[in-house]
């Protein structure tokens, strides 16, 4: 396994720990969401770390390709959930970014049975990185409405842009229309 793999995988086992601080917090302001927002702020730069690590030292797989995505999915949406859950964001538009996660993933799951390996876009790159900056605002701000309603925002847009993009440029993997 590539080290970028397993910082990867370091970020997917900051997950549990990143939610029960969530929960230890309440969703207020405190010692507790302090510890929170600094467990995600160290997972969402370990994507950039592992990224780099790949790029930089030929350690780029399928299995990263795949595991990369994923991570950073189970980081966001946890934190989403967790707003949703707190009354902070509207569940629906944590439903636009499962709509898009599990649209994508399934996209990629008939490339891969194609023989295609679909890697993260630019798009997805830019909605990822300012989703995970939005929800480390949020988390520094929870109980400000228009920062959450600008957050929700920009997450909702650059989810449904880099949805739709994908799917555009990746609709031959489908298999439709032959």
């Amino acid at each position: 396994m590539t080290t970028a793999s397993k910082i990867t995988l370091a970020r997917v086992a900051m997950i549990p720990v990143y939610m029960v601080t969530m929960y230890l917090s309440g969703g207020q302001p405190g010692l507790w969401l302090l510890i929170s927002l600094g467990i995600f702020i160290i997972a969402s730069l370990t994507d950039w770390i592992d990224g780099y690590i790949a790029r930089n030292y030929n350690q780029t797989t399928d299995f990263g390709k795949f595991l990369d995505p994923l991570a950073d999915k189970l980081l966001t949406i946890a934190c989403m959930c967790m707003f949703v859950e707190w009354g902070l964001m509207p569940a629906w538009a944590l439903m636009i970014v499962l709509t898009r996660e599990f649209g994508v993933t399934g996209l990629r799951l008939v490339a891969v049975q194609n023989g295609t390996v679909i890697a993260a876009g630019w798009s997805g790159k830019v909605k990822t990185a300012s989703t995970m900056v939005g929800l480390c605002v949020a988390m520094a701000f929870p109980h400000v409405d228009w920062i959450m309603t600008t957050v929700t925002w920009m997450i909702v847009i650059t989810t449904v842009y880099s949805g739709a993009e994908y799917f555009i440029q990746n609709w031959k993997c489908l298999g439709l229309g032959k």
